[in-house]
């Protein structure tokens, strides 16, 4: 390991280059106890992550910001999905948000704020940007068809990609490439996932031609297509509700 900065604005390196966040080396006893603990607990939530899932996203408030991301996906039932969302699939890969996905029958049931928050994925998959690494294509014919047909809310919690080296601010909404001008993904960041994973998104956009677009994707998703708008987190004061005097 790289030697360690104890300015808490440094971000160390491993050798091959893996970013970690700024900190002391974890020491004899914290291994021990979390080998003890991976030993006798059961981590049933962390189990459920079966599938791993490389895309990409861009910030809802400034579309010139693209990240590659790692979703790794539990699924809770037929119509409903959770994702733990990281920015590398390396060991020192960092926790950088969460994404919820939903059926179209359940995005439906929505109100229409709640919709705008929301992101379609028939884009992302018809084109080759969303890939299951390592998986083959043959295998998840059925499982493309169906995630062609969802939603997505995506929250970052640590903007790596401008340079933080721990989640500081607010979180940040984040919105899927589509087919509009300003809209797809950097030539050069589809170049380096492709390379890393030794795959052709052109290829897979090609092998994909007969999924079937959805029926109707709500307009109210991508909300930014129709409106050229998009959200933004603000923090501020609000008086707090209170069960005694305070102070």
């Amino acid at each position: 390991m790289a030697e360690i900065d104890k300015t808490a604005g440094t971000t160390t390196e491993k050798a091959g280059g893996e970013k970690v966040p700024p900190g002391e080396p974890m020491s004899m006893e914290q291994h021990m106890l979390d080998k003890g603990a991976h030993m006798l607990q059961s981590l049933k939530p962390i189990k459920q992550m079966n599938q791993h899932i490389c895309t990409f996203a861009i910030y809802s408030n400034d579309m010139t910001r693209q990240i590659e991301t790692h979703h790794f996906v539990t699924r809770l039932n037929k119509d409903f999905l959770q994702c733990a969302v990281y920015d590398s699939d390396d060991s020192t890969g960092r926790l950088i948000g969460v994404e919820y996905i939903v059926s179209d029958k359940i995005f439906e049931t929505l109100s229409e704020d709640e919709q705008k928050l929301w992101h379609s994925h028939a884009y992302e998959i018809k084109s080759g940007l969303l890939v299951n690494p390592r998986v083959p294509e043959m295998i998840l014919g059925p499982e493309l068809e169906n995630l062609a047909k969802t939603y997505g809310k995506f929250w970052c919690t640590w903007q790596v990609d401008r340079g933080d080296v721990l989640p500081v601010g607010p979180p940040a909404l984040m919105m899927s490439p589509q087919p509009v001008n300003l809209g797809l993904v950097k030539p050069d960041l589809l170049k380096k996932r492709d390379d890393k994973y030794n795959i052709s998104s052109d290829a897979l956009k090609a092998s994909r031609v007969e999924i079937p677009e959805p029926e109707w994707i709500n307009p109210q998703a991508d909300y930014w297509k129709q409106h050229g708008k998009g959200f933004a987190v603000d923090v501020e004061a609000t008086e707090m509700k209170k069960i005694c005097t305070f102070p």
